[in-house]
């Protein structure tokens, strides 16, 4: 390394990196973001998925499998997941999102400190969801 880079070597004659990033909450854990200028890597491991994509992603699969028919009722589909009738319901609650709010779970862009229960108390009104995470 040469030293007509600033910045790339420290004092020491250490290697100094810099990456643009900041910490964001997510479900009471702190998570590293990396600034959107950088080039992406492909990721060979699976990608950890927050609780919050899980929920969601949990909410459409057990809705389509009721639409479906594989399941009769939320209870039977409860018994076969081995959790509450209740629990089946807050997921599935979770469908009824607006698309824009959905995307913005996925792709790990929610508003910080974003939990699955204001998500179970949001309105059904997708404006009115939008307005009380701030998102419009």
């Amino acid at each position: 390394m040469s030293s007509e880079a600033p910045g790339m070597v420290g004092g020491d004659g250490g290697l100094r990196i810099r990456v643009p990033m900041s910490l964001k909450r997510r479900g009471g854990r702190k998570e590293v973001v990396v600034s959107q200028g950088l080039p992406r890597r492909r990721r060979s491991a699976p990608r950890a998925y927050s609780a919050l994509v899980l929920a969601v992603i949990r909410g459409h699969r057990w809705k389509e499998l009721l639409e479906s028919g594989r399941y009769p009722s939320i209870d039977a589909l409860a018994a076969r997941m081995g959790v509450d009738s209740s629990y089946v319901g807050r997921h599935l609650s979770l469908t009824l999102l607006a698309p824009d709010i959905v995307e913005a779970i996925l792709m790990g862009r929610e508003p910080d400190g974003l939990t699955l229960e204001k998500l179970h108390r949001l309105p059904l009104e997708w404006e009115e969801q939008r307005r009380a995470l701030g998102m419009g």
